[in-house]
């Protein structure tokens, strides 16, 4: 705990914190013990049950303290949770968008090489049309010759 707490500054000053409250806490309790050993009984009666009440409103401030610091720890997670769903909902989405991207590019792909392949088709029987029209005309001379 302490190689973390030296390794981390951070956590080393919180740690450095705690313990230090917890050093001035432990002193001033000795403190006030000192101070009743040093009086009368019915004054160190009053003294335990003031005592007793400090205690007892400083542990109901600790405690809400706590709970409070506990509801921030489960806010804060709820959002961290949503952030990182978000996150992977980004992700997916992402790469289906990428996989329906590279459907229509292969499709857009196959299209133009169909496309392509009509082109060429269409150039021959132009040219064949154009061979026919030409064979078309010269027969028909040839008839109109030999009907004369």
């Amino acid at each position: 705990r302490l190689e973390t707490a030296g390794s981390n500054p951070i956590t080393s000053d919180a740690y450095s914190d705690r313990a230090s409250s917890r050093t001035s806490a432990y002193t001033r309790r000795e403190n006030r013990l000192a101070a009743l050993s040093s009086r009368p009984g019915e004054e160190i009666s009053k003294d335990y049950r003031k005592l007793y009440e400090s205690a007892l409103s400083d542990n109901q401030k600790l405690k809400s303290k706590l709970q409070g610091a506990q509801f921030e720890l489960v806010d804060i997670k709820s959002k961290l949770d949503k952030v990182a769903q978000q996150k992977q909902e980004k992700t997916s989405d992402r790469s289906s968008m990428l996989e329906v991207e590279k459907r229509e590019k292969r499709a857009l792909e196959r299209k133009l090489s169909e496309m392509e392949e009509e082109m060429k088709v269409l150039a021959e029987l132009k040219s064949d049309n154009q061979r026919l029209k030409d064979e078309n005309g010269a027969l028909i001379r040839v008839i109109s010759k030999l009907s004369k």
